[in-house]
């Protein structure tokens, strides 16, 4: 019961042997006896619970394991440090689940909907074949377990990893050699080094940052969120996560093999994305700014429509920073092989595109050029524009971007932000955000959202009572995959993590809010792959996801996608109803993860239930070798 007891070492509490009750009556006790005397046993239990439960002051979760026995071995400590050997399956009393086999080993790298073969059947124009293109039948899913590459490590913790990742968790040197001279990665024995450099600021990410700062004020946190496009290994991003401003990073998977893969070994937000003909799975006013850093994207192509889908998420007074083509041409025009006259007149374009979206241009020295967009439609003098119409802005899954104009929302007087002004962060964090004070998101008003925060803090304290190590660096990457109002990532605020907020596109649009208390998030479909590489998040997060999806998709597949991206021994966290609960976990034990059942932290009657679990530790080395003793 090896993997029993590695569970169990997460959990803190112990909790007291259920008594089990002898029963050794003489024969003349009538068979109505017994039963009023087992009657009463259960009763009398039951009220003892519910009194130790403190009604809504519990000190501890009830485990409910198999044949409802309780296990109270608990072990003293638990190792973290890094594995390379296999931790054997749990062995179950219960009738077996259906066991999911490991899938090839040449599959360690799956990523359902950006698989290269399909995507070269795709158009080449607006980067259509560089967008998610998930498997389209049923019987094309994967239904096996995505394997480790052999000598898988447990990554180093946050912010050694910044700075470090195993070449064994991201066998690929390509990056080492194209992009050798410009000090992005190196390749050093059994790690890959990132000296935090980059393309476009080659004296480091610490020194570029230190530049904007003059003109963006990113240091009083006024600035919070930030958009990467074309992040590369995301070292800005992590160089920003220093400055407490929450990056989303996305770049493409293309020939530089697993740029967003090394960002999330890293421990910075990212995934995999492109602008291409797709809106971004954002909201509009999302981000606080946004930049690209060389990162080739023709911005004054196609009508302007990619600075357009900027402009969409991009919040009133935002930032924009371009550093890389065309800024400073008079200097580099011979070594990008184009003429003075081509990239003058696409500057040129830009800026003008700019000015039609009421942006400014604050600053340009060297390779970056700053601009800032205007605070709301009344401060900007500019000529009648391509308005788009109005519509559900956060109706955002696989609808094409737009070359209109996206509105500045009504203000009255000059001075008023379009859309609400934020507080600095961290005082955004539990503010109502505008959106709410707006009434812009049906039912969520500001005692509803006040309520929730509260409760969220109780449920996250709850947790941290029951898993030791919840809210320090070895639970780095946190996914949310039903994140409502963000009210379990505000709860497990820290700079030791970051949680991805994600909001299934069949709940209420509330990413929106999400952003407005200063959180990164997407949209997303569950019944599809998510947009990131297998073994990528540390905790993964879900409630009342399964109860969302029931009727709508199959859960092993929802569970086989949490298996992909979870990272070997990571932990799981399901909140929902207790039928729910019950087939989350017979699909669960077939799927090399350690499960337990939990009470709610009111107490056993209340019928939501927790489950715990722990993804085993096992590489394809392992897989191919255990599936042929089979």
């Amino acid at each position: 019961m090896v993997g029993t007891k590695f569970l169990d070492a997460v959990l803190s509490k112990n909790m007291a042997t259920t008594p089990k009750v002898h029963s050794s009556g003489n024969k003349g006790r009538s068979r109505i006896s017994i039963f009023v005397i087992i009657a009463l046993c259960c009763f009398f239990y039951l009220l003892g619970v519910w009194q130790k439960s403190g009604s809504g002051k519990g000190d501890g979760y009830a485990m409910e394991m198999n044949k409802q026995q309780v296990n109270c071995n608990f072990s003293p400590s638990l190792d973290f440090e890094s594995h390379h050997k296999y931790v054997a399956s749990v062995e179950s009393s219960e009738p077996k689940a259906k066991v999911f086999e490991p899938c090839d080993a040449k599959l360690t790298d799956y990523t359902p909907c950006q698989e290269q073969d399909r995507a070269m059947k795709f158009p080449r124009e607006n980067m259509i074949y560089r967008e998610r293109h998930c498997p389209p039948e049923e019987e094309e899913k994967l239904r096996c377990l995505i394997p480790a590459p052999n000598g898988y490590t447990t990554p180093f913790p946050w912010p050694k990893s910044r700075d470090y990742v195993y070449y064994s968790n991201v066998p690929f040197k390509s990056l080492t050699v194209e992009k050798a001279n410009q000090n992005w990665v190196e390749y050093q024995g059994n790690v890959f080094k990132f000296p935090g450099g980059g393309t476009m600021f080659p004296q480091g990410a610490d020194a570029y940052i230190d530049e904007l700062a003059r003109v963006i004020p990113i240091a009083d946190g006024t600035v919070r969120t930030a958009l990467d496009t074309g992040c590369g290994v995301a070292s800005w991003g992590a160089y920003m996560l220093k400055r407490n401003v929450l990056p989303m990073s996305f770049a493409p998977r293309d020939n530089h093999e697993a740029q967003v893969q090394f960002a999330l070994e890293r421990g910075v937000p990212a995934i995999i994305g492109v602008l291409g003909s797709i809106k971004l799975p954002y909201p509009p006013r999302s981000f606080d700014m946004a930049q690209c850093s060389r990162c080739l994207i023709q911005w004054a192509s196609n009508d302007g429509i990619y600075l357009k889908e900027v402009d969409r998420v991009l919040r009133p007074g935002g930032y924009w920073v371009l550093s890389g083509p065309p800024i400073n041409w008079k200097t580099y025009y011979k070594t990008w092989k184009r003429t003075k006259e081509d990239l003058e007149a696409e500057q040129t374009r830009i800026e003008d595109l700019a000015k039609s979206l009421c942006w400014e241009k604050k600053y340009e020295k060297g390779d970056i050029a700053i601009f800032r967009k205007k605070i709301n439609a009344k401060s900007c003098k500019r000529k009648s524009a391509n308005y788009c119409e109005a519509s559900d802005d956060d109706n955002l899954w696989y609808k094409k971007m737009e070359t209109c104009v996206t509105p500045f929302p009504e203000v009255e007087s000059p001075t008023e932000v379009a859309g609400g002004e934020l507080k600095k962060f961290p005082a955004r964090l539990y503010d109502v955000p505008p959106r709410v004070r707006n009434g812009e998101v049906p039912g969520v008003t500001p005692e509803s959202y006040e309520e929730d925060s509260k409760l969220w803090k109780k449920h996250v304290a709850a947790y941290k009572k029951s898993i030791r190590l919840l809210g320090t660096t070895r639970y780095r990457n946190i996914m949310d995959m039903n994140a409502g109002l963000g009210g379990f990532a505000a709860a497990m605020e820290s700079s030791k993590l970051w949680v991805m907020n994600v909001v299934p596109i069949i709940a209420e649009k509330t990413l929106g809010i999400i952003y407005e208390r200063g959180l990164i998030g997407m949209y997303h479909d569950w019944c599809e792959g998510f947009s990131t590489y297998p073994r990528t998040y540390d905790l993964i997060h879900a409630s009342g996801l399964f109860k969302l999806y029931d009727n709508k998709c199959e859960f092993e597949d929802i569970l086989l996608e949490m298996d992909r991206i979870l990272r070997p021994e990571g932990m799981v966290i399901v909140r929902d109803e207790v039928d729910v609960i019950n087939k989350v976990m017979k699909i669960a034990g077939g799927m090399r993860w350690d499960v337990k059942m939990v009470d709610h932290e009111d107490g056993p009657l209340v019928p939501q239930k927790i489950l715990i679990a722990m993804k085993q530790y096992w590489v394809a080395a392992a897989a191919a070798s255990n599936s042929t003793d089979r």
